[in-house]
């Protein structure tokens, strides 16, 4: 059987996507890899074929219509045969041993005849030219190799927040909360993450530095410049999250906290964009997202807009704006994110 089908959403990616597609690889026949050709115009679809011939058994290669990367991981949901689901971007990789030892506990769950819907390792920021990499982990936060559930959590940092490079879900608890992805959208990673926590009663986390994200390209969805020009893209995602839940539905009570803190910094990623872009027609865009949120759920708009990042990110005036800026900048530097 496949243990974990690797979705790989590919555009344009001939220059870098053999990293990520060779780091996978080493799982051998426990693995399924699904090469997403995301309408690439370069040697993408050709290299992701080269690879199904050489790895019949391991490696689908998938042709299909520009869709954006949401639309892609839908895609790679579809061909899923593996008892778990990870997406790993296609300038990323996977580290060997941790891919292992995950292989390893995944054996041993079919063995005992157990099963979790979310299982969590570390990710690394493999940022260019940093020698020392930022790796985040959830030690303090998760219990280790054990099946856990939301009550046993502790309380995360800003900094370690579960992401899409940290989570793998079990396929079929996928398909049954019927997660699907917006096409055409930048920033649905958070969506992917966020939309099935609810719906997730089991989780195991072990202690691996497992996923390697790469952040260095110009051209990179994470670099500020970029995020900035495709802003109305980080609102719409964010007013989707907003959608999902009424938060007095979510009983549980740590899950809620968390969930409303995922809600908060998304709430400032768009926020600081907002500001930082100087447009005048971002300002007023900022101030409807605010009031959205309160229209939409008047209680979490209050735990957001009065806490410390919705405070730091509503200072009044030009001054709040530039503190608002510097703050931002401090956390770059501290975590490392782009």
């Amino acid at each position: 059987m496949k243990y974990i089908s690797f979705a790989i959403p590919c555009y344009n990616s001939e220059s870098y996507m053999e990293h990520a597609i060779e780091s996978i690889l080493t799982g051998g026949d426990d693995v399924q890899i699904i090469i997403v050709n995301d309408g690439s115009k370069d040697r993408t679809s050709e290299i992701a074929h080269q690879y199904e011939e050489k790895y019949p058994t391991i490696i689908k290669a998938v042709d299909k219509e520009n869709g954006g990367h949401g639309d892609a991981v839908n895609t790679g949901l579809s061909y899923a045969e593996g008892k778990y689901f990870k997406v790993v971007d296609s300038d990323d990789w996977v580290d060997e041993d941790a891919l292992s030892k995950i292989l390893q506990v995944l054996h041993n769950f079919e063995d005992t005849d157990r099963q979790v819907d979310m299982f969590v390792a570390n990710y690394v920021y493999e940022k260019e030219g940093v020698e020392h990499k930022k790796v985040i982990n959830y030690k303090n936060v998760l219990p280790q190799d054990e099946i856990f559930g939301w009550s046993d959590i502790g309380r995360f940092r800003l900094d370690q927040y579960i992401l899409m490079h940290s989570v793998i879900y079990r396929t079929e608890f996928l398909k049954l909360c019927q997660l699907k992805l917006p096409k055409h959208t930048f920033y649905v990673d958070n969506i992917y993450v966020y939309y099935p926590l609810p719906h997730v009663r089991k989780i195991y986390y072990m202690d691996a530095d497992f996923y390697r994200y790469y952040i260095g390209r110009s051209n990179q969805s994470v670099n500020e410049k970029v995020m900035i020009s495709r802003v109305d893209q980080q609102i719409f995602v964010t007013k989707s999250m907003i959608d999902m839940y009424d938060m007095k539905r979510v009983t549980n009570k740590k899950l809620r906290q968390y969930m409303t803190n995922y809600l908060a910094i998304m709430m400032t990623v768009s926020s600081i964009l907002l500001i930082r872009s100087k447009k005048p027609e971002n300002l007023e865009k900022k101030q409807e997202l605010w009031k959205y949120l309160k229209m939409k759920n008047y209680r979490t708009y209050w735990k957001i807009r009065y806490g410390i990042l919705g405070q730091t990110m509503n200072l009044p005036g030009k001054p709040g704006r530039k503190i608002s800026s510097l703050a931002y900048n401090v956390a770059r530097r501290l975590i490392g994110f782009n």
